[in-house]
């Protein structure tokens, strides 16, 4: 990961680390059992404050285990920035969504201040932006398991590098 890119880190510590932690929020939900069925955990940029800035993820669960990258539920100033890279570079945008599907919430409409008939309006509605490689058990389970997780932290790169400039963080 280090070699992929350099400004990424494990946290270790054990409260407010990488790992995020095994309880779940019961609060709200009518399903009141305490610990999560998966684990996540996540590789911050160096200079993000939350867990709302660009990241590489990893989830592991039962059948559903995969890579996730880019920015989660950005705060307001860092979604206008980004959507602002967007409308501003959309050749280098291009380039970043040729091979990837964003995943995540957007608006019904387009955002105040962004041309409606822009060529990547859908895009700019964009609430989150998030893509995943799936992995499989074998994988998982198997011997080359970090290649494999390196590798599909690679295939999603573009996004967090775009996305890290964005933000007028260091890639």
């Amino acid at each position: 990961m280090h070699r992929l890119c350099p400004h990424f880190v494990a946290d270790p510590r054990p409260a407010r680390g990488s790992l995020f932690r095994i309880y779940r929020d019961t609060r709200f939900s009518p399903d009141k059992r305490p610990f999560k069925t998966h684990v996540g955990i996540h590789f911050s940029h160096a200079s993000g404050r939350d867990a709302h800035a660009p990241m590489f993820y990893l989830h592991l669960e039962p059948e559903n285990c995969f890579a996730a990258a880019g920015v989660w539920h950005p705060d307001d100033s860092a979604l206008t920035r980004i959507r602002m890279a967007i409308a501003a570079e959309p050749g280098r945008w291009a380039k970043v969504k040729r091979k990837l599907e964003l995943e995540g919430d957007s608006l019904m409409r387009p955002p105040r201040g962004f041309d409606p008939n822009h060529r990547f309006i859908e895009d700019l509605k964009r609430k989150d932006f998030v893509a995943s490689v799936e992995l499989t058990e074998a994988q998982v389970c198997g011997h080359r398991f970090m290649q494999d997780f390196v590798a599909a932290c690679r295939e999603i790169q573009p996004l967090v590098e775009f996305t890290t400039r964005a933000l007028g963080l260091e890639p």
